[in-house]
């Protein structure tokens, strides 16, 4: 099965309560203020956030004003083009020329964030680059033991110190690592959340400052790994970690099953980060550059 095949199956559940929905609201009734109303509430409650609703409810009126609203195919038109430009232009994670070049990984635990970051790790092996990983999570022996099996896997060198051990220190001695070895990507993995009374955003504040000290414009992309089944909470954790941080990327997993795949526009709108990447699956070739047309378009698939 192909990328857009495995799209269209894991945004079924999404398009069943988004798209269908509205074209039953909509079958055999005249478009107007009654209707509106109804398809607002579905636009709300599958997750695309009050904004993205905002925009197109608007532009609905302005075509029922302008008389060029006369089908539930027109309404399918305008509502698949205004979340196609609410999403904008596609923003592929992209490796530049420094080296190292280092990417954090941030994101509460369970979201798949050391998957995704061994995902990644086998996707540049393949594409000729040496990658090195930091076991940046120490306060989980299992997250350790789990990047380590990745890094095998994909082919990486991995840097890991004892479960407990500070984890700038670790994210640190594997940028100097790096830099020796003439390593082309670092990825450092982090805790979802600490066992300790030091808060999770200062630690990650004290990674960033660490990694700048050995190498004074990175990290150079700070990734924000979010579980797309999660819908709304999804954005309270992006406002924290960009708050901390500043995230200049979003990985959006699990979107394979979830009925709350219109999260990717709330997301988009409220923060106007870019969503990179995206997991529809387990295997080790189901993480792809986000591209917002092809979602769009698999969205609204009729077949």
């Amino acid at each position: 099965m192909g990328f857009f095949d495995k799209l269209k199956v894991g945004l079924a559940k999404t398009k069943k309560g988004l798209v269908d929905k509205v074209e039953e609201v909509v079958f055999g009734r005249k478009i107007d203020e009654t209707t509106l109303e109804d398809i607002e509430e579905i636009l709300l409650a599958s997750d695309i956030g009050a904004k993205t609703t905002a925009d197109i409810i608007e532009e609905i009126r302005n075509r029922i004003k302008n008389d060029t609203l006369h089908s539930s195919e027109d309404l399918r038109m305008v509502i698949k083009r205004e979340m196609t430009k609410t999403l904008g232009e596609p923003y592929p994670l992209k490796i530049s020329k420094e080296r190292p070049y280092i990417i954090l990984t941030v994101g509460v635990n369970g979201v798949g964030k050391t998957t995704t970051i061994g995902k990644l790790a086998s996707r540049f092996r393949t594409e000729g680059y040496s990658v090195l990983l930091a076991a940046g999570d120490t306060f989980r022996a299992a997250a350790i033991e789990q990047i380590e099996i990745w890094a095998k896997r994909a082919g990486a060198e991995l840097i890991k110190h004892q479960s407990g051990s500070d984890p700038a220190a670790v994210a640190f001695d594997a940028v100097e690592a790096a830099k020796h070895r003439g390593i082309d990507i670092v990825i450092v993995d982090t805790a979802g959340r600490l066992h300790t009374k030091a808060p999770l955003m200062e630690e990650l504040k004290k990674i960033t400052r660490v990694i700048k000290k050995s190498v004074p414009d990175a990290p150079h992309e700070i990734l924000l790994i979010i579980d797309a089944t999660t819908g709304q909470n999804a954005i309270r954790q992006a406002h924290i970690f960009n708050d901390a941080i500043g995230i200049t990327g979003i990985a959006l997993t699990k979107l394979d099953g979830t009925a709350k795949g219109g999260i990717v526009f709330a997301i988009y709108k409220e923060f106007n980060i870019p969503i990179k990447l995206i997991g529809i699956g387990e295997g080790i070739d189901d993480l792809k550059d986000f591209e917002p047309g092809t979602f769009v378009k698999a969205l609204f698939n009729k077949d």
